[in-house]
């Protein structure tokens, strides 16, 4: 089956101007502004197959929302090859438009002072949805949703949680085909969270939509992504799932015991973490964790022992941390 979204070498630099603080330097510039160049996406490619859902991560000012801005086609690529449903997105054409839809979660579509339901109807004449087709869809969404009570209320007076739920269902009455979900749960309640998630998942089953999430909630991509790619300094970083994720960049297993006796020495058995009383956590290379809880449980008296990979987060976090240089080697 061809990919849905095909994406090679793809690259986007900014020229932005800069000049000195002060009144002097303000009117130098006005003769001879100096210019910089910034590389915002650095040849990334990969391709995304009908109905997959990719987790797109990267720490802020990765690329990740310039990369979904060129691929829903509102900025053009300085190089590179990109293809969705077989359209070009920066030439929005219309047959392209009608199949994809941009939510970012910081952004807002509804109109403020009116009823969301007046501009899902605005949505309805844009897109020249059949009246039937569009009653279905917005029953259908508004089901899943749980909006019902909500969609006549002037937009002003929603929590943020069910603004986003109202925005989701207005980017979504044109049953796109392709989605990119900037951030859809930032700043909502667990509960909100659960919510959209849920949501998600649901529509990518009953229309096998291809979806494209970034999120910074570790339990959004864990619950929705089957893949996940990660983008660094503007470079493609990994792209896979996301237990190799972890044996990739996080070569260590954390091991946590209890011991007999508090004061127990541990010294040339393995890097202590913590250490509190008898509770002592333990950080060890993973080719060493039969050999480290061997010497543990013959030498020393345990309790208690636990083995653990280390969370999601953690792996993010040391991924994230990686300085350009690094982040290059690891590409290569």
């Amino acid at each position: 089956m061809p990919p849905i979204i095909d994406v090679q070498h793809l690259r986007k630099v900014y020229t932005v101007s800069e000049r000195e603080a002060g009144l002097g330097a303000a009117l130098r510039s006005l003769v001879r502004r100096q210019h910089r160049q910034v590389v915002a996406v650095d040849d990334v490619s990969f391709q995304v197959s009908p109905g997959e859902i990719i987790g797109f991560l990267g720490p802020n000012g990765a690329g990740k929302t310039t990369t979904l801005k060129m691929m829903a086609g509102l900025l053009y690529p300085t190089a590179g090859h990109l293809r969705i449903l077989g359209h070009e997105p920066h030439r929005r054409s219309a047959a392209y438009l009608r199949q994809m839809t941009l939510v970012m979660g910081q952004r807002n579509q509804l109109t403020w002072d009116i009823p969301a339901v007046d501009s899902f109807d605005l949505v309805r004449a844009i897109y020249d949805i059949p009246p039937a087709i569009y009653r279905q869809t917005l029953d259908e969404l508004v089901a899943l949703l749980d909006i019902g009570n909500l969609i006549r209320k002037p937009v002003r007076n929603l929590s943020l949680g069910e603004r986003m739920k109202c925005e989701i269902a207005g980017a979504l009455l044109h049953r796109p085909t392709v989605l990119f979900l900037d951030e859809p749960t930032i700043g909502l309640d667990i509960t909100a969270q659960r919510a959209i998630r849920a949501f998600i998942a649901e529509y990518n089953q009953r229309h096998n939509a291809t979806i494209m999430l970034t999120s910074h909630y570790m339990a959004d991509v864990e619950a929705l992504a089957q893949r996940i790619i990660v983008i660094h300094h503007g470079t493609l970083l990994f792209d896979g799932a996301l237990g190799d994720l972890v044996q990739r960049f996080s070569p260590h297993k954390t091991i946590k015991i209890q011991l007999e006796d508090a004061e127990a020495s541990l010294e040339g058995v393995a890097h202590v973490v913590e250490r509190s009383g008898g509770q002592v956590t333990l950080r060890i290379p993973k080719e060493e964790t039969p050999r480290v809880t061997s010497h543990l449980l013959a030498q020393v008296a345990v309790r208690d022992m636990t083995i653990e990979d280390p969370t999601i987060e953690e792996v993010i976090e040391q991924v994230f941390n990686q300085p350009r240089d690094k982040a290059q080697e690891a590409v290569s």
